[in-house]
């Protein structure tokens, strides 16, 4: 075996350890999220593996410049006073070696606790890492939903979709405020059919404004469509009744 098919072993069993005891301590779900009293589940999806190794392309990146400046300045100070620089090798070596196995952990950590769940109504999504948080767009609060991708994006073969919202899409927090007017906006990000799925999303957004409120039921419907009574209608006309009743003949 090559050294590197050894070493990305290696870092798969570091990670896989240190991953399954930080799963057990903070009870992070191994399994997507899923919607109470939810109608049928049509998808459900995770980022590509494109998007892992976008992610730990930038982690190279910024490892490279970190602990290129940390080895600079400790042969700096070696050259200058050994002895110094001699005591300060174990304490440089830490603090070059450490954060880069912290930030690899969450490296996969981002990508395995992200989650993404479409039903015929909503679409949830769940990401996060020390704290997991999920946020839930219904279809009928959809305004726009777009696709971007960088040069990087496209060289490691994915996209983001961007859904903006009316009122936070029922999601509040979690969700990345906008660009004014009240308007929110959820982000499914590294998938590879990018395309494909906002043209889904917008499917359900036209067929959810078309059937009118998500949570009618179907009873409501046809009482709605045969009488051509609205509720409102309905309400007032019995309102009407009862006072018509009480008038002495």
């Amino acid at each position: 075996m090559s050294d590197s098919g050894l070493s990305h072993r290696a870092s798969q069993w570091i990670y896989r350890g240190v991953w399954g005891v930080l799963a057990r301590c903070f009870s992070v779900p191994h399994e997507p999220p899923t919607l109470p009293a939810a109608p049928s589940v049509t998808r459900t999806f995770r980022p590509s593996d494109g998007f892992l190794s976008y992610l730990k392309f930038h982690f190279w990146i910024i490892l490279t410049l970190i602990d290129g400046a940390i080895l600079f300045a400790w042969v700096i100070i070696y050259a200058n006073a050994p002895r110094v620089g001699a005591w300060l090798a174990i304490p440089a070596l830490i603090i070059a070696v450490l954060p880069d196995i912290i930030a690899y952990v969450a490296i996969h950590l981002r990508f395995d606790t992200t989650w993404y769940v479409m039903t015929d109504r909503s679409l949830r999504i769940r990401r996060g890492i020390w704290t997991i948080r999920e946020i839930t767009v219904t279809y009928d609060n959809v305004q726009n939903v777009s696709v971007s991708q960088g040069p990087l994006q496209r060289l490691f073969k994915f996209a983001d979709v961007q859904i903006e919202t009316a009122g936070g899409g029922g999601g509040g927090a979690p969700g990345h405020h906008g660009g004014g007017g009240g308007a929110h906006s959820a982000r499914i990000e590294g998938v590879e059919n990018a395309s494909e799925l906002r043209d889904l999303i917008m499917a359900r957004v036209r067929a959810s404004r078309s059937a009118g409120l998500g949570d009618e039921s179907a009873a409501e419907t046809e009482t709605s469509g045969a009488g051509a009574w609205s509720p409102a209608a309905l309400a007032v006309l019995t309102e009407i009744r009862d006072l018509a009743r009480r008038i002495p003949a």
